[in-house]
């Protein structure tokens, strides 16, 4: 035994005993971590991962489920004809400015407080001070004339003279022939919609998209509107329902005239037939908004020329409606007016001031909430419906 202490005192022994040490140390290192991972196997094998289909079948799923959440069945907009007819109806039974007048005469001669009391109405209907006199003046000497009115002479008059007022013989077609553009081929006809906030713009512009849409015609909106976020995701609706593409920025508040630029160069690559352009609404007092709308023109007309700038203009407005008309056709030069809101003809009038202060023809009315409540403007139906005929 002493030999053996002795043995593992020398160097020889001290590194013999060493070498021993780590061999054992090493079992005892192997064997905790052999205790540690045995555990886990079952595990692994209790839990297999699920089978991976291959990348293109998982591609195909996704776009038919992305093509059935975006891509609504497609709607059918209604003829021209039948909106034209159903909105007249509509008109007609509103009654407006034709029954009130009417009434009058139905009281047999005429007193001076019954006179003032027809000029009130054609005053409060937005008819206009100048056309109101007209008016008034054929009244009277046809009243003097015949030694009396009644109401059906009356009607008879009342129907001349407005239909001279809102004057049949204007153009209210829209300009939408295809034009030259200016790469030299065939582009499609460019639309500018503008007005102040409230009118019933970007409504108006879906409902036009819809309108062209039941007579053939391919289209391509823009959304310039980029101040207000819900006004390309209303437009957005609004195409997706006809199959309409919109053209809108990809950022809030982005350069409206960027868009327009866009819009246009999507319908001259795609053929279309109309360009439709909605702007942000903008009061007529601020002048640096009223110069963007110059801007958005110029850029639009740098591929095509813009053949049609409508002015959107709430019908219940009255004079107020005809100071925003102006300003608008100084700084963006108008071409014809949409009058939205004009669900009763009690202030149908408008349509007679406004053309008469601006020299352009009321092109496209109106007359309801619905997605085909939106018709060309015909003078006829118009002054027939408001007397009752």
């Amino acid at each position: 035994m002493n030999t053996l202490t002795e043995f593992f005192t020398t160097p020889l022994g001290l590194l013999i005993a060493a070498l021993v040490l780590i061999v054992v140390v090493a079992v005892i290192v192997r064997a905790v971590r052999s205790g540690k991972s045995a555990p886990q196997e079952p595990a692994e094998k209790a839990k297999p991962a699920p089978a991976t289909p291959p990348p293109e079948e998982v591609e195909e799923v996704a776009t038919a489920e992305d093509t059935e959440a975006v891509a609504p069945a497609l709607e059918e907009p209604e003829a021209v004809r039948s909106r034209m007819q159903r909105l007249r109806a509509r008109m007609a039974s509103s009654g407006g400015i034709g029954k009130a007048l009417l009434a009058v005469f139905a009281r047999g001669d005429l007193s001076a407080s019954d006179w003032e009391e027809i000029e009130d109405t054609l005053l409060l209907a937005d008819v206009g001070l100048g056309p109101t006199e007209e008016i008034i003046a054929r009244l009277r000497d046809e009243a003097r004339v015949r030694g009396s009115l009644d109401s059906e002479a009356a009607r008879e008059v009342l129907r001349d003279e407005l239909l001279k007022l809102v004057d049949p013989g204007m153009d209210r077609s829209l300009n939408l022939e295809p034009v030259t553009a200016s790469s030299g081929k065939l582009g499609p006809a460019a639309v500018l919609v503008v007005g102040v906030n409230g009118t019933g713009k970007t409504t108006t512009v879906g409902k036009m998209a819809r309108l062209l849409r039941a007579e053939d015609k391919t289209v391509v909106l823009g959304a310039a509107d980029t101040f207000r976020a819900a006004a390309s995701e209303q437009l957005a609706t609004w195409g997706s329902r006809v199959g309409v593409p919109v053209v809108a920025s990809d950022r809030e508040g982005g350069d409206p005239a960027s868009v327009a630029f866009e819009a246009v160069k999507v319908g001259l690559e795609a053929g279309s037939d109309v360009v439709i352009v909605d702007t942000a609404g903008r009061l007529q007092t601020k002048t640096a908004l009223m110069d963007e709308l110059g801007k958005i023109r110029r850029v639009m007309e740098k591929q095509v020329p813009v053949g049609e700038v409508l002015l959107v203009l709430d019908a219940t407005t009255g004079q107020n409606g005809m100071k925003q008309a102006q300003v608008f056709a100084q700084a963006v030069g108008i071409t014809g007016i949409v009058l939205t809101k004009l669900d009763g003809s009690a202030k149908g009038g408008i349509v007679i001031s406004v053309q008469k202060e601006l020299g352009v023809p009321v092109k496209l009315v109106g007359l309801g909430e619905g997605p085909d409540d939106l018709a060309p403007f015909d003078p006829s139906g118009f002054v027939d419906a408001i007397v009752g005929e």
